[in-house]
């Protein structure tokens, strides 16, 4: 079956970095699109951004355009976000995500946690 696993979260002060990476297995995953969404307490989960399967084209969410950057290697069966500039609204768990639409997933990852401290 599908498996994605997050990896990298943790808590880093205000404009410093992290990657975030996503081990994908149970998929031939040159074929799909990925996407990395996020949801903060309080908040409904929201998009960040997606990568097609080649990885030759990216999206991002306006909040987070020019800071984040998604990309993968169908090699390693892994997808990366890279996230610079953090702010405090950037706090929230991130999933990863099979995309079947553009900003629509059917599998998940199980998340993992962003804290970022002003």
């Amino acid at each position: 079956q599908v498996q994605l696993v997050e990896s990298g979260g943790g808590l880093v002060q205000a404009g410093g970095s992290l990657r975030l990476s996503c081990a994908a297995s149970g998929l031939t995953f040159r074929n799909y699109n990925m996407g990395w969404f996020r949801q903060a307490l309080g908040k409904e989960r929201e998009f960040v951004a997606r990568i097609s399967g080649s990885g030759s084209s990216t999206r991002y969410a306006d909040s987070v355009k020019g800071r984040f950057s998604i990309s993968r290697d169908n090699a390693k069966n892994t997808v990366y976000l890279q996230m610079d500039s953090l702010k405090p609204e950037d706090t929230a768990v991130y999933y990863c995500a099979r995309l079947v639409t553009p900003s629509g997933a059917d599998y998940w990852g199980q998340g993992t946690q962003v804290t970022v401290s002003s």
